[in-house]
C-alpha cells in the first residue's frame, strides 16, 4: 500500500488524538478551532482511511445519545525501526498509534550496510509475518545511524568506525535497494528525541524539548514546535564535539574506559552496574565529573531554545541516569524569567530510546507532510 496523503487539517486532527488521546468530535472542534460541520467531514474522511476510529467508551457517555469520541486506529499502519550499532542489532515493529507490537535485539559481529539490510529484511518479514500483518498498511522503515549527516540529501553519513563500510557510503540507495520500502534515515539522537516526545509523554505537555543522549558517544536530538531542528548543514544537536574524544567525556564509553583503568574486569556498558560494590566508587566519581561538563550543555541549550524539557537517555543503567539529573538539579544552572531553571529530567522509557524513534520516523513523516 501506498502512503496515505493528508490535507493540513486532516494531519492537525491526527496530532491532537496523538497528544491529548480520545476526544469528541465536538472536544476537537473546539481545541482545533474548526467548524462542527467541518469536523464531522474531515473525520468521516480519516475513518474511511483507516487511521481514526470511534471508541466506544460509556465513560465518555452524555445525556442522550453518547458522544463517541475518536482515536487514532493502531490498524492505520505499521512501521519498523532498525538499528546498528557495536555488537549489537536492535529492530522495533510498531502500530500507527504508537503502540509497540514486537521487538528484535541480538548480538552481532560488525556488520557492513549491504549485510544489515538483508538481516533487517529477513528478520521484518519474520516479524510481519508472525503478527498477521502481511497484506496490511506497512507505511515504512526508519533506520537510525550512529553518526551524523554528510550530505544535505541524507545520503551520505559520517557513522562511527565501529561499524565498517558505513561511513560515507550512500545508504539510503544501499539499503532502499534491499529494504524495498519507503525508508528514512535519521542520526540516532534524534531518533531518540521523537521517541521521547510521542511515546515518552513530552508531546502531551511541550511542543519543544532537547533529550540528551549518552549512548555510543553525545549526540542532543532537538524538536522545535513539533518538528526536529536539523540545522543548516543537518548537524544540529552534535555537542560531542564539545568534548573531545581523546579527553574524558561524559559518555558511556568514557564511564567504560574509567571502570576498566580501575580494575573492573567488564567488557560492554551493559555490564556497568551502579550496585556491584566494585563499581560504586568509581561511578560516583565518574558522575561528579559528567554532571559538571552536562551544566554547560544543558545552560545553553536552555538560553537558545527554551526546551519544556531537557531529558537524560540512553542505554546507562537507571541509577547513573538518575545520579546525573540529581546532581544537575543541584547545581547552579541558569536562569531566566520567574527564576525558571533548566528542566531536567531522565527518560521515562527505560532503556535505549533509538529504535523505537526510529520506528516512528514514517509516522512523523506523515505528520510533518506539506
Amino acid at each position: 500500500m501506498h502512503l496515505p496523503v493528508f490535507e493540513k487539517d486532516q494531519r492537525r486532527i491526527i496530532q491532537e488524538l496523538r497528544k491529548s488521546g480520545a476526544l469528541s468530535r465536538s472536544s476537537l472542534a473546539a481545541r482545533l478551532e474548526i467548524s462542527p460541520a467541518a469536523l464531522t467531514k474531515l473525520s468521516r474522511s480519516l475513518l474511511s482511511l483507516g487511521v481514526v476510529e470511534e471508541a466506544d467508551d460509556s465513560t465518555h457517555a452524555a445525556r442522550g445519545r453518547p458522544a463517541v469520541p475518536l482515536r487514532l486506529a493502531p490498524g492505520g499502519g505499521y512501521a519498523v525501526g532498525a538499528t546498528a550499532h557495536k555488537g549489537m542489532l536492535d529492530i522495533a515493529l510498531v502500530d500507527f498509534a504508537g503502540g509497540t507490537i514486537a521487538t528484535h535485539h541480538e548480538t552481532i559481529e560488525a556488520i557492513d550496510p549491504r549485510q544489515f539490510a538483508r538481516k533487517v529484511r529477513v528478520l521484518t518479514h519474520e516479524l510481519v509475518d508472525g503478527h498477521n500483518l502481511l497484506g496490511r498498511r506497512m507505511l515504512g522503515m526508519g533506520v537510525a545511524v550512529p553518526g551524523p549527516a554528510l550530505s544535505m540529501d541524507g545520503e551520505q553519513w559520517s557513522v562511527v568506525d565501529a561499524l565498517p563500510g558505513w561511513r560515507g557510503a550512500p545508504l539510503h540507495a544501499f539499503l532502499s535497494q534491499e529494504l524495498g520500502w519507503p525508508l528514512w534515515l535519521e542520526n540516532d539522537a534524534n531518533a531518540a528525541a521523537l521517541a521521547e516526545f510521542y511515546l515518552g509523554g513530552l508531546m502531551r505537555d511541550f511542543s519543544t524539548v532537547v533529550v540528551l543522549l549518552l549512548g555510543y558517544g553525545i549526540g542532543a536530538g532537538v524538536i522545535v514546535d513539533g518538528r526536529l531542528m536539523r540545522g543548516e548543514y543537518g548537524v544540529a544537536g552534535e555537542v560531542g564535539c564539545l568534548f573531545p574524544i581523546d579527553r574524558p567525556r561524559p559518555s558511556p564509553l568514557d564511564l567504560l574506559s574509567c571502570l576498566r583503568a580501575d580494575g573492573c574486569a567488564i567488557t560492554s556498558v551493559a555490564e556497568i552496574d551502579y550496585a556491584a560494590p566494585e563499581q560504586r566508587a568509581t561511578i560516583e566519581t565518574w558522575m561528579d565529573r559528567a554532571a559538571g561538563q552536562l551544566e554547560a550543555v544543558c545552560n545553553t541549550a536552555f538560553a537558545w531554545i527554551d526546551p519544556g524539557a531537557i531529558v537524560l537517555a540512553g542505554p546507562l543503567p537507571g541509577e547513573v541516569l538518575r545520579g546525573l539529573e540529581h546532581r544537575l538539579k543541584r547545581a547552579p544552572l541558569v536562569t531566566t524569567v520567574e527564576s525558571r531553571r533548566p528542566p531536567v529530567r531522565v527518560s521515562g522509557l527505560g532503556g535505549s530510546p533509538i529504535t523505537l524513534g526510529a520506528a516512528l520516523l514514517p509516522i512523523h513523516a506523515l505528520a510533518m507532510q506539506g
